[in-house]
């Protein structure tokens, strides 16, 4: 069997430990499409947030307690560039953390490409899947918002349009997420240089080959929808023979980790097991999905031309996430590739 599962975040990172362990038990192949829109330069470093979680995650150097970086890290370079008055300020690198993006850099500038670096960080880590950027070209998920430095309430420079009126500006989801929290008056998420993107190397052939595609339950509008962005990619996801299951990243109406009820409300979407469901889609019509996995609090919910079933979803370790991932995949097995089989149990 060959599972291909679409990834990013801590949560989808978390997921994978037990995508892992169920191949290993079923004697399957794995390969990890991972989002890339978190991806930004800093310090002439280029970090790669998703897939370094991944990567940390399943090669035992994570920070449990943290949920991202390195386990044992240390702070001295960060300190030392708060001391020069370096900015950024407020995005940390670790000092273990460096060195990743000290050797990803320097390979990227010596001309290979993101999944051929990704492969090389990997001999080290030795994650027990294969792991693939989405692109190896540039695409950054940038967040429009009233502006933070504008004067007054929202920014509001009435020279700039109607009286009252905020002004707009993108920044960068690192800085949205990790300065702001969030909590910015958000209008949009844009995908840069997503339509000039081409899958990386290994995508098209990996889903081409795949027995089932997993949906992790990863934020859906800022670690599902960059992957989806990339041309091609959503195109091979609705010719390909192998049904598509997604998992909830909402369980009782409320996102697991991070701020997924945030983004679901920029876009007018309910933050409900439901809702997102909804909003991936069904394949049948012209959506992205089969098959939807809910929490067990969350039974009953339907989509409409979804077979939706419920199981446990909290992954509390490995053998519970392992159980929702087994889960999963018996849910590729009954649907069709209409993906209409069954209702809501």
């Amino acid at each position: 069997m060959r599972i291909v599962v679409l990834t990013g975040g801590i949560g989808g990172a978390r997921f994978l430990t037990g995508v892992r362990a169920y191949a290993r038990q079923a004697g399957a192949e794995v390969t990890a499409v991972v989002n890339v829109g978190d991806d930004v330069v800093m310090h002439g470093l280029r970090i790669c947030p998703d897939l370094d979680s991944v990567m940390y995650t399943l090669g035992g150097g994570a920070d449990r307690d943290r949920g991202w970086g390195r386990a044992g890290e240390t702070w001295t370079v960060k300190e030392e560039l708060a001391a020069y008055g370096a900015e950024p300020t407020w995005f940390g690198l670790g000092d273990r953390d460096v060195a990743t993006h000290l050797v990803r850099t320097t390979m990227l500038n010596a001309g290979y490409p993101l999944s051929a670096v990704t492969e090389a960080l990997c001999a080290r880590w030795q994650p027990g899947i294969r792991l693939l950027p989405a692109t190896d070209d540039r695409l950054e998920t940038h967040v429009v918002v009233s502006d933070p430095d504008g004067p007054g309430d929202g920014g509001v420079r009435p020279a700039d349009g109607p009286a009252g009126e905020p002004t707009r500006r993108a920044i960068h989801f690192q800085e949205w997420w990790v300065r702001h929290r969030g909590a910015l008056p958000t209008h949009q998420f844009v995908f840069v240089g997503a339509e000039a993107a081409k899958p990386a190397a290994g995508v098209l052939d990996a889903l081409a080959e795949a027995d089932v595609v997993l949906v992790a339950p990863s934020n859906p509008v800022v670690s599902i929808a960059p992957i989806l962005a990339v041309p091609g990619l959503r195109e091979a996801l609705a010719g390909n023979r192998a049904p598509v299951v997604g998992v909830s990243p909402i369980i009782g109406g409320a996102p697991v980790r991070g701020m997924a009820d945030r983004c679901l409300a920029v876009l007018g979407v309910p933050c409900t097991a439901a809702g997102v469901g909804g909003l991936y889609g069904a394949r049948s019509a012209d959506g992205l999905l089969d098959g939807w996995l809910v929490d067990s609090a969350d039974a009953g919910a339907e989509v409409p031309g979804l077979a939706v079933r419920s199981a446990p979803l909290w992954m509390t370790d490995e053998a519970a996430t392992t159980a929702m991932v087994r889960a999963a995949v018996d849910l590729a097995a009954t649907v069709g590739r209409t993906g209409t089989a069954g209702g809501p149990a």
